[in-house]
């Protein structure tokens, strides 16, 4: 081993690799960005480890270890390459994918152009099985194994590799869905099998069988991309040429990582990966800087995720989707916009200019990478109205300026419009669709925008900060040091986290002391067998309880804490006040002192938690004025071309402060400050973006 113990951060994004490597003795941060490689996401990871590696003078002895936010599944469900799947129900419920819900995107406006979309798994792959359970989890009838053996032969003749399983009431007894599993694993070992009772214990048929079958669809992916990630993480751990495993984890959608040997058996749990992280990351960020009402725009190259945080606590969800499925798994709530550097602007059959949701991503990318790309973006938008430099990544990838004016300009006269007007209009229809984004995770959840602070990151996530101030009536923006390595440093904060769900339906008044309790030490359990599997100790081993609840009748919940200790009617109590509180500020209110209205209990929860050192951020030096910081000017357009100071962000310190029209540059973002706003550096070497006077001209 080397003298250093290295843990390193790595975030796979549509563009590029961002890459965060921390030296847990002397507590120093090193950061690096290297371009994507779609086409073989694993060459991207390794080259932006050597990357760091080189910077710090060390070889691969010097990982401690290597935690991962990776995209390969949601890419996957997004492009809605789920590839050929077979489906195993209960005899008499093998329309359920069909049916589906009620639901039209967009509302009934929508619905007279709406065409339903295909079924994930089409009804002739849908097998069905004789055998029954009671709602309670008592068998009804036994399983008829002579269906599933023929279900079996069924997919092995048409080679269909890939299998979910989802039978009715498994969520309150596995044993007949583990059984089906054995028999395919008998009859058919080449398949891949994902079943219900282990993907979501959860009632709610539909969504239960659709989140089964996308577990199901990318676990091939996953399963090869982790494993040869592992096996070529291997391969470098030593310059001695002793191999060794390094301890190598992977960003959930819950908010923890869990080490690769788990996850290939939890694939739908990491859809969500890389915006969890840049979450959590900004979330400490803030935090350390003494923000704690903070929303976050993590923009990329081909989208922009954004998410609330209150209390340092980013708000989870089971209720997300990705792309057209929905998936009930915990996940950080993350609303995703097609707004990130690389989104094509195009115009409509009206005549009209639309931003996305299409991207030029990677490859071949926006036409100024002069890589083949045929059509303008964000990125060229910024880089002609010279809110960019005319290069990225401190001038490792120069950017053709002309070859964006050509297909701007092109654009522009299809639209009737001046070159600078269409420029400017892409960016301000990839604002407004940011701003619709933060309005979506805070007006339509009952939070009032304006008391947040809007914490910007990656690649282009601040490029529209001043604009969003402007639309949203945010107080403030909070640019990080080194902001297109958030997510990264994300991926070094968070803890090993695994939860447990069981539906437990009952009335409040109703309920039983010791069956909620057997409930949650069941699930406490399962908890603990899988963070003593991880190699945390009793004295290690955390535990967070929480409960979903509802007005009796409702067909939604509301997750609320449950207190530690012992079960007791006082603590159920809490629960349920909890609940009415809750409920009061996302509806605005709520039934606690109407005697007809009854609080009813749906779903337990336990999540096992196993803690993981955090970086620690330090102070920068004072600065001695930003002028020190002063690199030139060049002609930029904020509503007319104007001449604009550029600064290096480097060499800002505590305390200094400029004024717009400007432009900060750093390796890895550029964050152009309009007329009227300001930029003070804070103690940590966080930009703070404010405006200089309100409507009416008072300095704020």
């Amino acid at each position: 081993m080397g003298s250093r113990k290295i843990r390193v951060g790595i975030d796979t994004g549509g563009t590029f690799t961002d890459v965060v490597a921390v030296d847990d003795e002397s507590g120093a941060i090193v950061t690096t960005k290297t371009p994507s490689t779609p086409q073989d996401p694993a060459v991207g990871f390794l080259a932006g480890i050597e990357k760091v590696l080189a910077q710090l003078g060390e070889t691969g002895d010097a990982i401690e270890a290597v935690s991962h936010g990776t995209t390969v599944a949601t890419n996957k469900l997004l492009e809605g390459k789920v590839g050929t799947l077979g489906f195993i129900t209960t005899e008499g419920y093998e329309h359920v994918l069909e049916i589906a819900r009620q639901s039209v995107p967009d509302g009934y406006g929508n619905s007279y152009f709406w065409v339903k979309p295909d079924r994930i798994v089409p009804a002739d792959r849908v097998r069905t099985v004789r055998g029954r359970l009671a709602y309670e989890g008592s068998e009804i009838r036994p399983l008829n194994e002579d269906d599933v053996r023929a279900a079996a032969r069924f997919f092995k003749d048409r080679d269909i590799r890939t299998v979910g399983v989802c039978l009715m009431h498994s969520y309150a007894n596995p044993e007949h869905e583990r059984r089906v599993r054995d028999i395919l694993m008998e009859e058919y070992p080449e398949a891949t099998v994902s079943i219900s009772s282990e993907v979501l214990r959860e009632y709610r048929e539909y969504e239960r069988s659709i989140t089964t079958l996308v577990d199901a669809a990318v676990k091939p992916n996953i399963r090869n991309y982790v494993n040869n990630i592992a096996s070529r993480l291997r391969e470098f751990s030593s310059a001695e040429g002793e191999q060794r495993d390094i301890p190598f984890y992977v960003m959930k959608s819950n908010g923890g990582v869990l080490s690769a040997k788990e996850v290939v058996h939890q694939p739908i749990t990491t859809v969500l990966s890389g915006p969890a992280a840049g979450a959590l990351g900004a979330a400490l960020i803030a935090g350390v800087a003494g923000v704690d009402q903070v929303l976050t725009c993590d923009g990329g190259g081909t989208s922009t995720d954004v998410t609330v945080v209150v209390g340092g606590e980013p708000a989870l969800t089971t209720e997300g989707r990705v792309g057209v499925y929905p998936s009930k798994i915990p996940m950080i709530d993350v609303v995703t916009v097609g707004a990130g550097g690389g989104s094509i602007a195009w115009m409509t059959p009206e005549g009209t200019l639309r931003v996305g949701p299409q991207s030029a991503g990677a490859d071949p990318g926006p036409l100024c990478y002069a890589k083949g790309g045929n059509e303008p973006t964000i990125t060229d938008a910024h880089v002609l109205l010279g809110r960019i430099p005319p290069h990225l990544l401190g001038g490792e990838i120069p950017l053709d300026t002309e070859l964006a004016r050509k297909g701007v300009e092109e654009l522009a006269h299809r639209l009737g419009l001046e070159f600078e007007a269409c420029a400017t209009g892409i960016l301000e229809v990839s604002a407004w669709n940011q701003a619709n984004a933060l309005r979506q995770i805070t007006v339509k959840r009952g939070l009032d925008v304006r008391g947040f602070t809007l914490v910007t990151f990656g690649g282009s996530g601040s490029l529209l900060a001043c604009r969003l101030i402007d639309i949203l009536g945010l107080k403030d923006v909070l640019v990080p040091l080194e902001p297109g390595n958030v997510s990264a440093f994300g991926l070094l904060t968070v803890d090993v986290r695994n939860d447990y769900v069981q539906t437990h339906v009952s009335r409040h008044d109703r309920l039983k002391i010791d069956e909620l309790q057997a409930g949650l030490d069941a699930l406490a359990a399962e908890a603990e067998r899988a963070l003593e599997d991880e190699g945390f100790g009793p004295d290690q081993r955390q535990y967070a309880r929480s409960a979903d609840l509802r007005y009796f009748g409702q067909a939604f919940e509301v997750r609320v804490p449950v207190g530690d200790g012992p079960i007791t009617q006082e603590l159920m109590d809490e629960a349920a006040e909890r609940f009415h509180q809750a409920h009061r500020e996302l509806y605005g209110y709520d039934f606690r002192n109407d005697p007809h209205q009854h609080v009813e209990w749906v779903n337990l929860r336990v999540s096992g938690i196993g803690p993981i050192k955090r970086p620690e951020l330090a102070e920068i030096a004072p600065g001695t004025g930003a002028d020190d910081a002063l690199t030139g000017t060049r002609q930029a357009y904020f509503d007319e071309w104007v001449t604009t100071r550029v600064y290096d962000r480097a060499r800002l310190g505590a305390g200094d402060e400029l004024e717009g029209p400007a432009v900060i540059e750093e390796f890895s973002s550029t964050i152009p400050v309009h007329p009227g706003f300001r930029a003070r550096i804070d103690t940590f070497g966080n930009i703070r973006l404010s405006k200089t006077s309100d409507s009416n001209g008072a300095t704020r």
